[in-house]
């Protein structure tokens, strides 16, 4: 086991961490594309923030990918394998929810855009700085666990704002619009929005569970 006392006095490999750090920042990179992306409402422009978008998502893949094959050819991890491989995964999955709204606000060619979908991209990027600024955090875990607690917290919070957003937004979009395509558009776009900030609290949940064993 990781944790086992032997463990205590064996070097662990500290690869994972500039890996995790890597697929914060591409993260970011997309959160902040995303943002500009709603805040533009013609077609043309979408297709080319897709375009960025996507490019970040295949880097988080192979990020990921790279986190799975170091786990499969490192002898001791700083945390324990699942640990790792479920953070990557779901920090691989807020990017993954980014394109997936990109992805169809390409296809489905909205009229227009709600102001609540730029609400939600600006609380993804929110949620991107507290992943990251948290992610940085793990390689020291056992110094100051504080900080990264302060970040899980934030991330729950974030993720508490969106669902208001989310659901506000539901409730008026089925009072007031008329076109039954357009309801639809915008409900499945701005669901993959909400399902970003919910992955993105995911990502706090692991970096807790990581704490309870490690700090």
């Amino acid at each position: 086991m990781n944790n086992s006392f032997l463990n205590n006095f064996i070097p662990k490999e500290p690869k994972f961490f500039p890996i995790l750090k890597d697929m914060a920042d591409v993260l970011l990179v997309a959160s902040d594309l995303i943002i500009e992306c709603v805040q533009h409402n013609d077609h043309e422009s979408a297709i080319e923030y897709y375009r960025k978008i996507k490019e970040q998502e295949k880097k988080g893949d192979v990020l990921n990918n790279r986190v799975f094959d170091e786990l499969n050819t490192t002898f001791i991890t700083p945390f324990d394998r699942e640990d790792i491989h479920h953070l990557a995964n779901r920090l691989d999955d807020v990017t993954d929810y980014i394109n997936s709204c990109a992805k169809r606000i390409v296809l489905y060619n909205p009229k227009q855009l709600p102001k609540e979908a730029i609400d939600l991209a600006l609380l993804i990027r929110e949620g991107a700085v507290c992943i990251g600024k948290a992610v940085d955090e793990l390689d020291v875990l056992k110094k100051n666990s504080k900080k990264i607690k302060e970040f899980c917290a934030e991330l729950h919070a974030i993720e508490n704002r969106a669902d208001d957003v989310y659901e506000n937004f539901i409730i008026e979009l089925f009072e007031k619009e008329k076109d039954g395509i357009e309801l639809i558009k915008l409900k499945e776009i701005m669901y993959e929005l909400e399902k970003a900030t919910d992955a993105a609290e995911y990502v706090g949940k692991i970096i807790k569970t990581i704490i309870v064993k490690y700090a």
